[in-house]
């Protein structure tokens, strides 16, 4: 999924998303992962959710992991959790931070809705989650592109 030819942050609005994650998960064990697609041909909880078997998300330990997925090009998202969250989040988590991220997005604020998404998450995953000391960054920090 990486190294393909299209990126549609420049490398300052990547830097940011990239430094979003990282001060969440200063404050989380919970594992934060961006993935971009130009399009999604299906709905976007089923892509979300093969993109997160794909980046092996639900081999994280403490099964902590969140995706946050996005078809650009049609303006479609889904953010989805490991079991781990799921068993322990309230039932409106995801929605939310789908909400959270929803308006920013409808004033063409992508990297602002995203930052705002990742670090809204982190605040109840630290809630969950709390950073241990011999916590280790299970996945990598960078985004992925479809």
């Amino acid at each position: 999924m990486l190294g393909l030819s299209w990126r549609p942050f420049n490398s300052e609005e990547e830097k940011q998303i990239i430094q979003c994650i990282q001060s969440a998960e200063q404050r989380t064990s919970g594992e934060i992962k961006v993935h971009v697609d130009k399009w999604c041909k299906t709905d976007p909880v089923y892509k979300a959710t093969n993109v997160f078997h794909h980046l092996k998300m639900n081999e994280t330990k403490a099964r902590n992991g969140v995706l946050i997925y996005l078809a650009l090009k049609e303006h479609r998202f889904a953010i989805i959790g490991d079991e781990g969250i799921n068993e322990k989040v309230a039932a409106d988590f995801w929605e939310s931070t789908r909400d959270i991220m929803q308006s920013q997005f409808a004033e063409g604020q992508v990297v602002e809705g995203l930052c705002k998404g990742i670090t809204h998450a982190a605040d109840q995953l630290s809630e969950y989650f709390p950073l241990l000391d011999d916590d280790s960054n299970e996945l990598s920090d960078d985004i992925s592109y479809g």
